[in-house]
């Protein structure tokens, strides 16, 4: 039986990253993301590289309950299984606090920590009734462990992910079910980052050009966070080698977190 693995936000960047990891670790993959014609252009790449039904594609919101549910009812549909479910959806704005909107926070806890809770609490029952040992996993920031200047909005839904892990790794324990976070580094190179580089420039006083190896030197590894890197920690917490570990916020920061 080929596993299952659900991404959300899985359209685009990392999360699109990740998918196409998995699909060649071997699952079929589930493509859900906001934007539904990028889900399905994803899933239609994976399917060429692959082999057709290695993956579908769906629209959801992961912050609204039916967009949800209907989600995993049609995952049910079509796999009648759940193994892993990765959540990568995230956003973040920046402004100091004095200036920061009541909607860009409550859009922070939306996306970054509504939807999680909403996508665990819907995929988790599938995994218990199918009495599957399955794997939930957070795609996380390191803002999830020290507080973030001027993203007060992220990085109060971080480390509300942190504990959110911990409560549903607590719940699930008994069916077998794992529940991690993983705590990542600056992704330099990724749309997210780039798109707020004049906001951090501002906030250093230095040139936007200057910006990447600004954060680049707080790095004891001496480099940014990639793609990669989070693809290879994924792929071992989603395994049975790390079978005997739950409710971990694992960093993957270069050094940067060590705690």
């Amino acid at each position: 039986m080929v596993e299952v693995a659900v991404v959300v936000g899985g359209g685009q960047t990392l999360g699109a990253f990740l998918c196409q990891g998995l699909a060649e670790a071997g699952y079929h993959i589930v493509v859900a993301d906001l934007k539904g014609e990028n889900a399905q252009q994803v899933a239609s790449q994976l399917n060429q590289k692959y082999g057709v039904d290695t993956a579908i594609g769906f629209q959801v919101d992961a912050t609204c309950e039916q967009s949800v549910k209907t989600l995993a009812k049609s995952v049910d549909e079509v796999y009648q299984r759940v193994d892993l479910l990765v959540y990568s959806a995230g956003i973040a704005k920046a402004a100091p606090i004095t200036d920061f909107p009541l909607t860009d926070f409550e859009l922070s806890l939306q996306v970054n920590l509504i939807g999680y809770f909403l996508t665990a609490r819907e995929f988790s029952r599938l995994m218990i009734r199918d009495g599957i040992k399955g794997r939930i996993i957070q795609i996380n920031s390191k803002s999830g462990k020290v507080g973030s200047k001027h993203n007060s909005g992220y990085s109060a839904a971080k480390f509300g992910g942190v504990g959110l892990t911990q409560s549903l790794a607590l719940d699930l324990a008994e069916y077998g079910i794992t529940v991690h976070s993983l705590m990542l580094g600056n992704l330099l190179k990724s749309p997210m980052f780039q798109s707020l580089i004049p906001q951090y420039a501002r906030k250093l006083g230095i040139k936007p050009e200057e910006v990447e190896s600004a954060y680049t030197a707080k790095v004891p590894l001496n480099r940014g966070c990639e793609y990669q890197d989070v693809l290879n920690i994924l792929l071992f917490y989603a395994s049975d080698k790390a079978s005997y570990c739950t409710g971990q916020s694992i960093n993957i920061t270069g050094g940067q977190i060590m705690f």
